[in-house]
């Protein structure tokens, strides 16, 4: 006999949690600014995960709201990022952070 599972706003919370950890450590380790940007975007979507779930326990509708104005600022940050990112892989011929650095000197 199979039983069922009741997924409740916590293993939301748990999934939200281990994909934020996920993005931090990708965003703390990596070099690469390709890289870099999409673990911002994985945190990013870890919190709306968080909003949407907290919003559905509480029964009310400001989590989602709060997604929404997310992900604009979310869209708005990839269309900058990336052509910041390109028209210095253009120049460069390299997406490392850390020979990247050396632009602000």
């Amino acid at each position: 006999m199979i039983e069922s599972v009741i997924v409740t706003p916590g293993w939301y919370m748990t999934l939200a949690a281990v994909l934020f950890i996920i993005g931090a450590g990708g965003l703390l380790l990596r070099n690469n600014a390709l890289v870099m940007f999409m673990s911002v975007e994985l945190m990013l979507n870890a919190v709306n995960l968080t909003f949407v779930a907290a919003a559905r326990a509480h029964g009310d509708i400001g989590g989602q709201m709060a997604v929404l104005f997310v992900l604009v600022v979310a869209a708005a940050e990839v269309a900058v990022g990336l052509a910041i990112i390109v028209s210095i892989f253009r120049s460069r011929r390299t997406a490392s952070v850390d020979e990247l650095s050396e632009l602000s000197g």
